[in-house]
């Protein structure tokens, strides 16, 4: 089957995207498939230009991650198509595949194969012994030393297979590593010889010895990051627990709270991908008016919108939000099973009531079908608000919504299980009054959303 290149796939892309036509349509045109144009397009949304290259040469996966693969389908109820997608997997194809071998041979079959033929352990050789004169002209003394320094030299060999492997869990520096391993034997074997087995100098291990018991100094400090860490189930950075510290009149350098926090393995939630709500040309489109001004100097006079998609189990939650962009806080929002337009209805009538009469915000949000809706707009223009839209296919218009969203998942959804859309719509409702009220930002001066407002609002 012939190869096609990166800049014909891209266009074949792009006509879709920029047409209301099919993929059947599109296929006809560029006498392609309809399956082909599909799997391009999921591709570029799922990995952008770079998932449309030629591959080259083929991909190696680990079995942990075929199994953590086959796991979320079998598990969490994915299909082949969103496994691929949520995995930045390239062919659904892939999956299937290792289906067939994890059902016929379990674990095992997940192994990469041996390649070549399997090769003939060679006997081993019995070594010889030969006894040097130097040995022979050794007093006794100097072989009972030689002894112990052997003896040493296992006993520190036997610690770590690998040093570099153990500073890598441990976060210290190999030298750092080695040193706390000479400390532990020393009170067996002579230091000397272990000095001579590490191949470490004198001067080092003494200094290391020395900032160990420097480092005790954080022991308190150590304890005060991981409650903050814990308390807000791994959401925070080093740079947010700096801020929280200094509420708690603990002033430490942001860059010292990062070490300590590389030290101890704590790392802040990563993101993925969202759902697009998207349809093409249903209704009227707004023009661009916020052009990515994402800052307001006074509350309720910008805000954005959109609406985003959970997956439990093959059941979905969609979720659509108003933010204030004075603050980023989360003035309105209503959850529901299906994105049906009572979603966004809802949300805005409950955020009209929180307007005073001279209060006339811009609205921003997406081109998604609910917002070119004529009720909506009418709703709109009738509270004289401004209606805002993204341009076509570029989410960077809508950006600091589209941060929420990130923010969201990350924090309460990737890496969670849930046991029904009940249990996760629950914990949605509990994290956006926490993000409101408890969560410190960054650029509101280490303050939560709610807190910077009533600050602002008392200031003026």
């Amino acid at each position: 089957m012939a190869k096609h290149s990166k800049e014909f796939k891209l266009i074949v892309v792009q006509t879709y995207l920029s047409n209301t036509l099919g993929y059947k349509k599109i296929g006809e045109q560029f006498n392609l498939c309809r399956s082909t144009v599909q799997k391009w397009v999921a591709i570029y949304h799922s990995l952008g230009e770079d998932g449309l290259s030629v591959k080259k040469t083929k991909e190696n996966f680990s079995p942990e991650f075929k199994l953590k693969v086959i796991l979320s389908i079998i598990d969490d109820g994915f299909s082949n198509r969103e496994a691929a997608k949520y995995f930045q997997l390239r062919e659904h194809v892939l999956i299937c595949a290792w289906l067939r071998q994890y059902r016929k041979y379990g674990i095992e079959g997940l192994q990469p194969k041996p390649k070549g033929r399997l090769k003939q352990m060679p006997k081993p050789q019995q070594p010889r012994i030969k006894t040097s004169q130097e040995d022979r002209n050794k007093t006794q003394e100097q072989l009972l030393d030689e002894i112990a320094y052997l003896r040493a030299e296992v006993a520190y060999l036997k610690k770590p297979e690998s040093l570099d492997s153990e500073a890598e869990r441990t976060g210290k520096s190999r030298t750092a590593t080695a040193s706390s391993f000479i400390s532990e034997l020393r009170l067996i074997y002579p230091l000397r010889h272990l000095l001579r087995a590490s191949k470490l100098a004198r001067s080092t291990y003494f200094y290391h010895q020395q900032q160990t018991k420097r480092d005790d100094k954080y022991r308190d400090l150590k304890q005060q990051i991981k409650s903050i860490y814990h308390q807000h189930k791994g959401r925070y950075g080093y740079r947010r627990i700096t801020l929280a510290l200094r509420n708690l009149g603990l002033f430490i350098n942001h860059k010292c709270v990062q070490r300590l926090m590389q030290s101890m393995k704590l790392k802040s939630r990563i993101r993925v991908a969202k759902y697009r709500s998207y349809k093409g040309l249903v209704g009227k489109v707004a023009d661009n008016i916020l052009q990515r001004q994402f800052k307001a100097n006074q509350p309720n006079q910008k805000w954005v919108t959109d609406v985003t998609e959970f997956n439990v189990r093959g059941e979905k939650l969609y979720l659509s939000p108003i933010m204030d962009l004075f603050n980023g806080e989360i003035i309105s929002f209503q959850t529901q099973r299906r994105p049906m337009f009572g979603l966004v209805k809802e949300m805005l009538k409950d955020a009209m009531k929180k307007l005073k009469p001279t209060e006339k915000p811009i609205i921003h949000s997406d081109q998604g079908w609910q917002y070119q809706m004529r009720h909506y707009q009418q709703e709109i223009k009738q509270h004289g608000l401004t209606q805002s839209m993204s341009r076509k296919g570029n989410c960077l218009d809508n950006a600091a919504m589209e941060s929420f969203f990130g923010i969201l998942k990350s924090e309460c959804f990737y890496g969670e299980q849930f046991n029904s859309v009940d249990e996760l719509e629950q914990t949605v409702k509990e994290y956006i009054h926490y993000y409101n009220h408890e969560r410190i930002k960054v650029k509101l001066k280490g303050l939560s959303p709610v807190q910077y407002r009533t600050q602002s609002l008392k200031a003026a």
